[in-house]
């Protein structure tokens, strides 16, 4: 039995595990990125040289429009190619563990059987835009493993969603009909992410109405070269699957062509990084005055927001040379 790492020389096993794909080296690795810290910081600076090679795809849309059923269906089409594929579901955290709910695994638990296939729940543990905080990190493993593709399901949220396309290379979004106003629903937040809409359930009273309403709702809106296509799927049955892939296909060929593929991954760097600045600032106040403090004794001041931050900031500049050498110890 082999012990999980508990420094960063212990990676070298793991990492050589890992690139040779092999699922529990795949599964320790990203369980580390869950538990954070320095060794989830060195992980991802070992692999991420091998990254950038997947095609990674988003699917996300509302509760019940049978996200996970597609992401199965898209997985068998692309196995039957011979390509890999890695999934993570990002599920709502679990009120009673803090893990993720494991609904997605059982929906596709066929797949567990494939070699060439890999699935991880990961519980979205508070973090906004329905991403989970490793979800990054881990599409950088799943793609330093050498999976051929990536798929992203996340939870399904509305407005917050809108996150996933600067993490992804393309994104579908997926809706049923019947969900009352649904449009309106999806306009909330997401309308504009779309590189593929995706009408699931489409053998259901209404579909061609929301297929038509969203091609209306996309010619009024501005887009550039590419166009989202609106299509039919039943997903439970396989219908429409193909086409859905196809259209994945066809907008990655669109975003090489055009040069909008580089221009999305630095946008995913730059957003991975004003992330990483965030967290560290933020704990290195909470180190320096305590966060909690200082917010109350604001409160009790009745101090405006900035004012509080401010203070808080200027401790994190006055104690910059030994938060650095803090964040530089093994």
């Amino acid at each position: 039995m082999r012990l999980q790492p508990r420094r960063p020389q212990d990676l070298d096993d793991l990492v050589g595990r890992l690139v040779e794909r092999q699922p529990r080296a795949v599964a320790r690795a990203i369980s580390l990125l869950e538990d954070g810290g320095d060794l989830q910081r060195e992980l991802v600076r070992r692999v991420y040289d091998r990254t950038g090679r997947a095609r990674v795809v988003g699917i996300t849309g509302p509760p019940g429009a049978g996200k996970s059923t597609l992401v199965d269906r898209l997985a068998r089409h692309l196995r039957k190619r011979d390509l890999t594929v890695g999934i993570l579901a990002v599920d709502p955290t679990s009120p009673f563990t803090g893990g993720a709910l494991l609904g997605d695994r059982i929906r596709m638990q066929s797949l567990y059987t494939d070699p060439g296939v890999f699935i991880r729940s990961m519980a979205t543990r508070g973090a906004m835009g329905g991403l989970a905080r490793a979800a990054r990190d881990a599409v950088d493993v799943l793609d330093a493993a050498g999976f051929d593709w990536i798929l992203l399901e996340t939870v399904g949220v509305g407005q917050d969603e809108v996150d996933v396309v600067r993490t992804v290379d393309s994104v579908a979004v997926v809706t049923i009909p019947g969900l009352g106003d649904d449009i309106q629903a999806i306009k909330a937040g997401i309308l504009e992410i779309a590189d593929v809409f995706v009408i699931n359930k489409a053998d259901r009273e209404g579909a061609d109405r929301t297929v038509k309403d969203l091609e209306m709702m996309l010619s009024l809106g501005e887009h550039g070269a590419w166009v989202a296509p609106v299509l039919k799927t039943v997903a439970a049955r396989d219908e429409g699957v193909d086409q859905v892939l196809a259209e994945i296909e066809r907008h990655r060929e669109h975003l090489e062509a055009s040069g909008e593929l580089e221009q999305r991954r630095l946008a995913h760097l730059r957003l991975r990084v004003e992330t990483i600045l965030k967290e560290r600032v933020v704990a290195a106040a909470d180190r320096v005055l305590g966060l909690a403090r200082e917010v109350e004794r604001g409160y009790g001041r009745h101090a405006d927001p900035y004012e509080v931050a401010g203070r808080l900031f200027a401790g994190v500049l006055r104690s910059a040379p030994d938060e650095v050498l803090e964040e530089r110890e093994p």
